[in-house]
């Protein structure tokens, strides 16, 4: 019981001291830089109907696909302890197939081109 109440009071303690210590110690000095807002490198004080290439897009896409493939076949492993493990493979190789063909397609029709 002493021994709970020791630990209590001493993380108690450390979390005010912390809490204290990070509330003074950063120094605040904003300025017109720090104040503007971030806009993913365009110039937030410029117009806002500037041109900006599409392929930004394309590559979002691609990501989050190949993102969502990764979260598709990360049960794979545990794919062996099923009592059909065969079907969970062959639908894993099936999305593998369908998401390779059509970064294929992409590829060969020039859509991973940078330049335009």
């Amino acid at each position: 019981m002493n021994l709970v109440i020791t630990v209590l009071v001493i993380t108690t303690t450390l979390s005010i001291v912390l809490a204290i210590v990070a509330f003074w110690l950063p120094q605040m000095n904003p300025d017109m830089e720090k104040l503007s807002p971030y806009e993913c490198g365009f110039d937030p004080l410029g117009s806002a109907r500037l041109p900006f290439s599409i392929r930004f897009f394309l590559i979002a896409i691609l990501f989050l696909l190949f993102d969502l493939e990764i979260a598709l076949l990360l049960p794979l492993p545990w794919a062996n302890h099923l009592s059909n493990p065969l079907l969970t493979l062959t639908l894993a190789a099936a999305v593998l197939a369908l998401l390779t063909l059509g970064l294929a397609y992409e590829w060969i029709q020039g859509g991973l081109e940078w330049a335009e």
